[in-house]
């Protein structure tokens, strides 16, 4: 990165840390607290309004990278928007995967960037197999993404996505359980076989089946 770019690119971070403030609510800051979404700070914008503010700077390698290092909410997410698909690598991914810290990061990472990396069905059978929660839910919710495009997994990632989904249904972490089971409900979408395997998993973990 140059030297005129990069002043560039800081520009545009102070332009976008200024606008936050702008677009706080206070409100919906205190109300995600409540609910354990804890950043370092968290000025309650409106996912809309960030996607309104990604459309204005476009795809942007530089800036999201910077927007990431930030420990703020807003920017982490606008990072996932505006970051181009294929400039991520795997490192980097792994990366970010390792620094989300919330339940809504995991998902925002996971619905705005992630699922559209051809490497990262890969990375998200490693990370449902993590014993940490955050990586399992971007996993889960990644290999839930690919299925609802129709990428039937084969019967290796059959077997891995059951066993690692029981194995999170009896967890403590409700974000947890709750991307599992979303990901087994993409699984069975995908016909009649892959149901009755999910029926069989969900009884064997003692949970109602499916209708």
């Amino acid at each position: 990165m140059n030297e005129n770019t990069n002043m560039d690119t800081q520009e545009k971070l102070k332009e976008i840390k200024r606008s936050f403030r702008l677009l706080m609510n206070g409100e919906a800051s205190r109300s995600m607290r409540e609910r354990g979404l804890d950043y370092h700070l968290n000025w309650g914008v409106a996912f809309t309004d960030l996607q309104k503010m990604a459309e204005e700077y476009g795809k942007d390698y530089s800036l999201a990278v910077e927007l990431w290092k930030e420990h703020i909410r807003e920017c982490r997410i606008l990072a996932t928007i505006i970051m181009p698909p294929e400039r991520m690598t795997p490192e980097l991914t792994d990366l970010w995967v390792e620094q989300v810290d919330t339940q809504e990061l995991a998902e925002r990472l996971a619905f705005n960037l992630l699922q559209y990396l051809d490497f990262a069905p890969v990375l998200a059978f490693e990370w449902i197999a993590s014993p940490f929660p955050m990586r399992q839910i971007c996993g889960f919710h990644v290999l839930s993404r690919c299925m609802m495009r129709g990428e039937a997994p084969d019967e290796r990632g059959i077997c891995e996505i059951i066993d690692q989904a029981q194995t999170a249904l009896s967890d403590d972490s409700i974000p947890v359980k709750h991307a599992a089971y979303t990901c087994l409900m993409r699984l069975a979408d995908l016909g009649d076989d892959y149901e009755r395997i999910v029926n069989s998993a969900l009884k064997s973990a003692g949970l109602d089946t499916l209708l």
